[in-house]
């Protein structure tokens, strides 16, 4: 494809940060042998007219993870027009930033990048620019660079916010008079993990909230199972309100909780609030396990389509693309909550709701 011309609209280079290490020699020989056979399988796409696509996921920690991997999947179908060249990352940066050059080398059209860490792109992002590919970000956002075309996702800061707000409201309404509160984060480094801590604790900070601990728990459910049993440890008795950053992580909590005894979620003696509103999240809320949660769209595929039909128009697209988004809750009691001087909706969950989700 014509991809040369696409050059000039990335623009500005980052410092450059080189990332080491990658895993087991089994684990690189695999790596190896699947990124052979990608660039045999793109090699032969060249011929058939399909545009080539190469995709860096993060990895599969999540069910938010699988439907967005799902989600591009579908739309860059060959079916569709497209070559898709899919590496799961595993969660880790070195393999990612691995994955990319292997894309270059392969020619791809375009790359789609999930960026693990925020920070360390500059090298291959700059030879991106020099192979003439160019890069679409989406889900996390790459902080010290705008050497891509397009990002599409989430603010996460936004999301934080939005959770501190409904908290105000709801612990009003529930006549409750302190917050003390237990966050479990995300992995350490990654754009979500810090926009929902900031955005949370600028409001916790504002209403003079406690934060007893916030660690990160990996967005894995083994991670918030685990993290929930040190809190449980540490701090039992002395909390009423746990964070969890995703719908997997708020799992592994609960069956902490559940173990120990505590009470949590509508009936219970603790606010559990979570992130990501997958079906499975949105199941807890109904159910009352969840107190709210707040949607991150994974499904970002048709959004990233849309971009790379401007380019191959010769057309500018938006350097960010918002996706729409919602915010669940069990009970109704409170109908909106303003975030940023916005009003925003509270939605209350029914099963045609947790069928229409992902």
């Amino acid at each position: 494809m014509k991809k040369k011309f696409l050059a000039t609209l990335l623009t500005v280079s980052m410092a450059a940060t080189m990332l080491v290490g990658c895993g087991s020699d089994d684990d690189a020989k695999e790596n190896d042998k699947q990124q052979e056979t990608q660039k045999e399988d793109s090699d032969d796409s060249k011929g058939d007219g399909l545009i080539t696509i190469g995709f860096a996921q993060v990895g599969h920690e999540s069910d938010w993870r699988t439907a967005s991997t799902k989600s591009c999947q579908d739309v860059f179908s060959k079916d569709n027009g497209y070559d898709l060249q899919f590496v799961d990352c595993d969660n880790d940066p070195a393999v990612q930033l691995e994955a990319v050059r292997n894309f270059i080398e392969q020619d791809v059209d375009y790359i789609i990048i999930d960026p693990i860490v925020a920070n360390g792109w500059d090298t291959v992002l700059t030879e991106c620019e020099d192979a003439g590919i160019p890069v679409i970000v989406i889900d996390r956002t790459i902080e010290d660079s705008d050497k891509y075309v397009s990002w599409v996702g989430s603010n996460f800061k936004t999301e934080g916010l939005a959770a501190g707000e409904w908290l105000k409201a709801y612990i009003k309404e529930k006549n409750i008079s302190e917050v003390n509160a237990l966050v479990i984060e995300g992995s350490k480094g990654a754009s979500a993990t810090i926009g929902r801590t900031d955005g949370f604790k600028e409001i916790a900070d504002r209403e003079g909230w406690k934060i007893l601990d916030s660690q990160d728990g990996d967005f894995t459910q083994d991670g918030g199972q685990e993290i929930m049993e040190s809190y449980i440890k540490s701090y039992e008795g002395k909390f009423n309100v746990v964070i969890c950053q995703n719908d997997n992580e708020a799992f592994g909590a609960m069956d902490a909780m559940k173990a120990a005894g505590i009470k949590y979620g509508v009936d219970g003696d603790v606010i559990l609030v979570s992130f990501d509103a997958c079906t499975a999240g949105l199941e807890r809320v109904m159910s009352g396990e969840i107190n709210a949660d707040f949607e991150c769209n994974p499904l970002a595929a048709p959004f990233v389509e849309e971009v790379i039909k401007k380019l191959q128009n010769n057309e500018t697209p938006e350097k960010e693309v918002y996706m729409e988004e919602h915010w669940f809750v069990k009970e109704d009691i409170i109908p909106s909550i303003e975030v940023n001087g916005e009003s925003q909706d509270m939605t209350v969950v029914t099963q045609e709701i947790i069928d229409a989700q992902y």
